[in-house]
This record gives C-alpha cells, structure tokens and sequence, in this order.
C-alpha cells in the first residue's frame, strides 16, 4: 500500500527511481581524482598561533599596514603591555574569522563533496567552500566566515586534481590575524584568496598559501601556512564561553576573578559605569 502524503502517493517506483538517482550521484563522484585530506590536520610541533608562521607574533610579523592602521596596531600592544586585550576580539568569544581561522589552533578536518569542501574546526563554525560552477551572487550576507567558491585544479595533467584555489569575500568584522591585534579595515571589504595543496615529497604536509587584499595594507600580503596530518588523532573539544573570564563593559576589558567578581585587567584602571545600579547602602 502506497504512503499517502500532502505530496500525494509514494509508490515503490518512485522509491526506486530516487534510490537509482542517490546511486548514481555516488558513482559520478570519484573521489581518487581528489587529493586525500583525510585525517586531522594541526600547525607543526614548535609553531605558535601567530599569523606568519615563519616570524615571531607582534611587529617582527612586519605587516603591510598603511599608517592609520598601524597606528591601530601599536594601540592594541600598548593596551596589552599595560594588561587588556586590545584589539583581540576572540578573546571576548568573536569567532575567528578568516582569514584567523586558518591558523588552526587546535584542529581541522576536510570533507571532500561533489559540490562543497568542508573545513571543519574544534573552534569554529565550519567552512563552506562552493566548488560546484556557482558565479558570485549580487549581494552577500556579511559573516565571520564569509562567502567562499573554490575550483580544483590539476596541476600537472595527470588527470588528478592536486590544487584547491579559493576566493572569500563577504566579511564582517571585528576581525585580527592574530592575538596581537594586527587589523583588518573597518570597511571589510577584506578579499582573501587561497591555493591549498599536499607537499608532493610528503603526502602528510598540507600548505595553504594565503593572500589577503584589504584597504588597511598598502599591498597585497601573501603567507604560507603549514599544516601536518595526525592520522590517529585525540580530538579535543573547545567552546569559548564555558570558561571565559575576560569581561567587556564600555569599551573596557575586565577579568572574572576565581571568587566571581569583577576586577581590573590593568594598572589604575577606573571601575565600569554603574549608573543603572541603585547605590550601595553603607
């Protein structure tokens, strides 16, 4: 007997013909033309969370800034050499946002589909990377993560794709490039494009070959960032709320104390504003 729906009678034929179809988008999709991204995939032992993999954090990243945004640099280090956070929005739970997220600081995974990759982080929401022909819509919904299409490409014509080229667009800020606070334009109209591929010598390699155009840089600012696969990987769980003890009231950044009370995060710092508090009887 037939299933009868707001869609009217399910037969057997038509289960058979959507079965035949799911099978067949299977078999279209080979997946040994793909390089194989399996596993996890986490920073090299001995690199930091720092933007440039191969310079220290800070200035010694020599980022391209124009001088106003520099200017936003150096406030955001003095800020943490006196003991707030600066610029550093993930530390009030901002997501990272790319391009940040591509630091991976804890681990990633990538899922090859026929239409969409998928990078999927313990610190993030995952990213969507179209690679199914899909043109740039006329208007974009800002998001951390923004909008990304990618296209495989072979290299070296042997009939395997072995490059992903991305392009994202479509960002909303407040974003950094790392804990110190290196800046992204106010305006966000930040474009980052990616060449992602294995080290041919070393399947367990992974680069990711990142440029970023923004109107706080005076040029175009091309890294490299270095990935190794962990083939039998511990994942770890990370969620930013669950014990985050940076508070942000006015403008200003205030630590949670282990008793739960608000207290400075820097020398001589003035107490947030309580005028909605009715004051405190003696």
């Amino acid at each position: 007997m037939g299933f009868r729906s707001s869609f009217g009678p399910v037969t057997p034929m038509i289960v058979l013909l959507a079965a035949i179809s799911i099978a067949t988008d299977a078999r279209a999709f080979d997946d040994s033309k793909y390089p194989d991204f399996s596993g996890v995939w986490r920073k090299p032992v001995g690199i930091g969370n720092q933007w440039d993999q191969t310079k220290p954090l800070g200035r010694a990243q020599e980022p391209p800034f124009t001088p106003e945004y520099q200017a936003v640099f150096e406030a955001s280090l003095a800020d943490q050499k006196a003991g707030g956070q600066g610029n550093d929005a993930p530390s009030r739970c901002v997501p990272f946002a790319m391009p940040r997220v591509m630091t991976v600081v804890f681990d990633m995974e990538i899922v090859v589909t026929p239409g969409t990759t998928y990078m999927l982080f313990a610190h993030s929401m995952p990213r969507r990377i179209l690679t199914d022909g899909s043109d740039w819509p006329k208007e974009i919904e800002p998001t951390f993560l923004g909008l990304s299409i990618g296209k495989w490409i072979d290299t070296d014509g042997d009939g395997r794709f072995d490059a992903l080229e991305i392009e994202t667009r479509g960002l909303k800020g407040p974003r950094t490039y790392e804990g110190t606070g290196m800046p992204f334009h106010a305006d966000n109209e930040t474009v980052v494009k990616e060449r992602l591929s294995l080290d041919k010598t070393n399947p367990d390699a992974l680069y990711d070959e990142i440029t970023v155009f923004d109107h706080a840089l005076t040029r175009a600012w091309t890294i490299t960032k270095r990935y190794r696969r962990d083939r039998n990987p511990v994942r770890l769980e990370y969620n930013c709320s669950e014990d985050n003890h940076h508070v942000l009231i006015g403008g200003q950044d205030y630590f949670l104390s282990g008793d739960d009370m608000l207290m400075p995060s820097k020398k001589d710092q003035p107490p947030p504003d309580l005028r909605y508090f009715a004051p405190q009887r003696k």
